[in-house]
C-alpha cells in the first residue's frame, strides 16, 4: 500500500510539473504579440511624394508597464500600426512611445487597456553564454500563428545593424529566422535576452540569425525613460588599429604595450582638447585595448572597444588611458550626443520628410543615406559614384553636408540642362556651399540677374533669375508638385 500510495505521489508530481510547465509556457507565448503595420516611405527620387503604401508584419514582446518591445525597422514610416495577441482574431490599434532606429528598436502602446488583461510582462535577461541554447518567438511568414523555434547563441561581437548602419554589438543565432519574426524575443529562462532582427548578411548566409542584446536593449529602455530621445554617446574621435610594428616603433609603443591609434579628433567634439591625432588610447573605462581596437568585454570573448562607450549615456565621464609622445596620461571625456555631421552624407533618417527646394525647375536636395539607398538594394554598385565615394569625407566647418542637383525639370528656363542629374554643387554665384540650409538661404535672397551653380571641377549651370520666378507656378503645376519647396525650409533652424 505505502509503495503504491509512493508511486501515486510520484505521479501527481510529475502531472504537476508538466502542468506547471505548461501554464508557463502559455504566459510566455501569450506574451508575444503579432503587429501589423501599414507603411509608405518617402520617394527620395520626387521628395514631395510617398512611395506606394504597403502592408507588413512583424512580431513583438510584452514588457514591464504595459508596453510592447519590437524592431524599429517593423514600423519605421508606419501610417498606420495593429497588435494581435497569441490565439485572438481581434486586432488592437498600436502607437509609438519611442523609438530608436540606432539600435533597431521601439516601444509600441495600446491604449485600450482591454488588450493587456490576462497578460504578463517579460522580463529582460542577461546574455547567452557561447552554444547556450536559446528559443526565438514570432510570427514568420507563410502562416498566422506563433511559431517557436530553437538554436544555440553561436557568436557575438560588434555588427553593422542592416537597419541603420550602425555599429553595436549583436548575437549571432543558429535558429531559423524569416521575415515576419523580426522584433520577436529570444527567450531564455522565461526572459527576454535578445530581439530578432534583420540580418547583415545580404542573404548570402544561411540558417544565421542575429538579435539585439540585452545590454542594447537595457540603454535604449533607459533612454527611453524621459522620452527625449539622445541616442548611444560619441567621445567625438576616430582610430585606426595598431596592428604594425613599423607603426608601433615610430610612436615609441613597446611590443608589451598595445592599443589604438587616434586617427581624427573633430572639431567641437567632447575630445577635442583632451585626444589629438597621434595620441594611443591603451585603455577605456577599465578595459585594456588590443592592437586590433578589440576588448575583452566577457571572459574569453572579445569585441570592438566601442563597447565600453556604448554603455554610456548623455552627460557621463568615460576615463581614457592614453600615451603622447612616450607619456601615459588618464583623462574623462564628456559622452555627448553622436553627431551624424561629423559625416559629409547625412545619415539614413525614418518617419522624417525629405528636404528639397525647385529653383527655375531644377530640384536640389540634400545627399543624404535616403537617397543613395533609394537605388535599391544593390545601391553600393548602382548609385553614382561621386555619392559613394562622400560617404568615406568628414565634414568640416566649411562644408557640413553636399548639395545635389537631382535632376531637371524640363522648362524654357532650364533649356541646355535637361539631361542633367545626381550633380553635386560646390558653389552657389561663387561661394562655398557650406550645408543645404544655407544653400537654400543664399538662393532665397538673392537678387541678382543669374544665379551660378558649380561644381568642384568647375562646371556650371546658370539660370535666369527673373524667368525662374516667371516660370515656377507654370511648372509646378505642369508637374503635379504641391510645392516649391518642402514643408518648413525657410523656417528658423534651432
Amino acid at each position: 500500500m505505502k509503495k503504491f500510495l509512493a508511486v501515486i505521489t510520484a505521479m501527481s508530481l510529475v502531472f504537476s510539473a508538466h502542468s506547471l510547465a505548461d501554464r508557463s509556457l502559455e504566459r510566455l507565448k501569450s506574451a508575444v504579440i503579432k503587429i501589423h503595420t501599414t507603411s509608405a516611405a518617402p520617394d527620395f527620387f520626387t521628395p514631395w511624394r510617398l512611395l506606394n503604401a504597403s502592408q507588413s508584419s512583424g512580431s513583438g514582446a510584452v514588457i514591464g508597464n504595459n508596453r510592447i518591445l519590437t524592431n524599429a525597422h517593423v514600423i519605421a514610416d508606419a501610417r498606420y500600426i495593429q497588435a494581435q495577441k497569441h490565439d485572438d482574431p481581434k486586432k488592437y490599434l498600436a502607437r509609438v512611445e519611442f523609438v530608436s532606429h540606432a539600435a533597431d528598436l521601439a516601444i509600441l502602446v495600446v491604449d485600450d487597456a482591454q488588450f493587456f488583461k490576462g497578460l504578463k510582462s517579460l522580463p529582460i535577461g542577461k546574455l547567452p553564454d557561447p552554444l547556450q541554447e536559446v528559443s526565438v518567438y514570432g510570427y514568420p511568414m507563410g502562416g498566422n500563428s506563433l511559431s517557436i523555434t530553437q538554436g544555440i547563441m553561436s557568436r557575438v561581437e560588434h555588427q553593422y545593424y542592416a537597419h541603420s548602419g550602425t555599429h553595436l554589438l549583436a548575437g549571432q543565432i543558429d535558429a531559423a529566422i524569416n521575415p515576419g519574426n523580426s522584433g520577436g524575443p529570444v527567450i531564455v529562462n522565461n526572459k527576454v535576452v535578445g530581439v530578432v532582427m534583420q540580418a547583415n548578411s545580404g542573404g548570402r548566409a544561411e540558417n544565421l540569425g542575429y538579435f539585439v542584446p540585452p545590454s542594447v536593449i537595457k540603454h535604449v529602455l533607459k533612454d527611453a525613460e524621459d522620452s527625449v530621445h539622445n541616442g548611444f554617446v560619441e567621445l567625438g574621435f576616430r582610430t585606426q588599429n595598431l596592428e604594425s610594428p613599423a607603426m608601433k616603433a615610430s610612436l615609441g609603443i613597446s611590443d608589451q604595450q598595445s592599443g589604438v591609434l587616434v586617427a581624427k579628433v573633430f572639431p567641437g567634439a567632447s575630445a577635442e582638447g583632451e585626444l589629438q591625432p597621434g595620441d594611443v588610447i591603451t585603455r577605456i573605462d577599465g578595459f585594456d585595448i588590443a592592437d586590433d581596437s578589440s576588448i575583452e568585454f566577457r571572459r574569453h570573448q572579445r569585441t570592438n572597444f566601442k563597447y565600453a562607450i556604448d554603455q554610456y549615456h548623455v552627460g557621463d565621464k568615460v576615463s581614457v588611458h592614453f600615451i603622447r609622445q612616450g607619456r601615459e596620461i588618464v583623462t574623462d571625456i564628456t559622452a555627448a550626443a553622436s553627431e551624424h555631421s561629423f559625416n559629409l552624407v547625412r545619415a539614413q533618417t525614418f518617419d522624417e520628410s525629405p528636404e528639397y527646394l525647385i529653383y527655375g525647375g531644377v530640384v536640389f536636395v540634400p545627399l543624404n543615406m535616403n537617397l543613395i539607398k533609394r537605388w535599391g538594394r544593390d545601391w553600393r554598385n548602382k548609385a553614382p559614384i561621386e555619392f559613394l565615394n562622400a560617404r568615406n569625407m568628414w565634414s568640416s566647418d566649411e562644408q557640413q553636408e553636399l548639395v545635389v542637383a537631382l535632376k531637371v525639370l524640363a522648362a524654357d528656363v532650364n533649356l541646355g540642362y535637361h539631361d542633367w542629374s545626381n550633380w553635386i554643387i560646390d558653389s552657389f554665384n561663387g561661394k562655398k556651399i557650406q550645408n543645404f540650409q544655407q544653400f537654400t538661404q543664399l538662393l532665397h535672397t538673392d537678387t541678382g540677374t543669374h544665379v551660378d551653380f558649380a561644381d568642384k571641377s568647375g562646371y556650371r549651370l546658370v539660370i535666369d533669375s527673373a524667368k525662374a520666378r516667371q516660370s515656377e507656378d507654370d511648372i509646378l503645376q505642369l508637374y503635379r508638385i504641391p510645392s516649391s519647396t518642402s514643408p518648413g525650409l525657410f523656417d528658423p533652424k534651432e
